[in-house]
């Protein structure tokens, strides 16, 4: 199987952490932002991520790929128990967090930010949905002592540093990739029991967080 993703996006974390946690090998190809050809190719649509199953046919949806792993396996891993807490939390978090994250993304090294054109793609269709990047590079400091506060409600909500239920579950894979991108951010103080949790499913499914990247 071959997985298309960009480094960066939440949602292309969640499907390579199924992978990961079944110890499932997976092609994996990071495209640059810009490549609107391959995408449609596969699915008729600019979007990541997208498998390409045994059989060559193509799905996207994040969800979708991680329901298709969970479903071929023998032993599923993820329970549907869901904590009311951590939704409400991801949903208040969500407010405001990509005002100070996508700001930072077109300067960091990842590969789909290679060129200097795939880096204004990404400015030019983000700053339409979150506003003017510059202007948000200013609020940084409130944004980050406002994700600090988070944060501290978050380590209240972590059940078990490997799951935060105690059982893996899809809110871990709502939560991680989040926590991977905050990683990016110099300036975070990070709860034990959030640090924790996070380095966990960074080893449970062998993906990297991004401290080496931070700026």
């Amino acid at each position: 199987m071959h997985l298309y993703v960009y480094d960066h996006c939440p949602f292309c974390v969640k499907a390579r952490m199924i992978f990961g946690l079944h110890q499932q090998p997976v092609e994996l190809s990071f495209l640059l932002n810009d490549d609107e050809i391959i995408p449609h190719q596969l699915i008729g649509k600019k979007m990541l991520p997208i498998l390409v199953k045994d059989d060559n046919s193509a799905m996207g949806e994040s969800l979708d790929i991680v329901d298709y792993i969970e479903s071929r396996s023998a032993t599923p891993m993820l329970s549907e128990q869901q904590s009311p807490a951590l939704a409400q939390w991801l949903s208040d978090v969500g407010v405001y967090v990509n005002k100070l994250l996508l700001p930072i993304m077109p300067t960091t090294d990842f590969a789909e930010f290679l060129t200097a054109s795939s880096r204004d793609y990404f400015t030019e269709k983000k700053q339409a949905y979150v506003g003017d990047f510059a202007a948000l590079i200013a609020q940084r400091a409130t944004l980050v002592e406002k994700i600090n506060q988070d944060l501290l409600r978050l380590a209240e909500i972590i059940v078990a540093p490997h799951a935060v239920n105690g059982t893996l579950s899809y809110d871990d894979i709502h939560l991680f990739p989040l926590l991977r991108n905050l990683t990016l951010v110099k300036e975070i103080r990070w709860p034990k029991a959030v640090a924790e949790w996070r380095d966990a499913l960074s080893t449970q499914t062998a993906i990297p967080l991004l401290f080496d990247l931070a700026h």
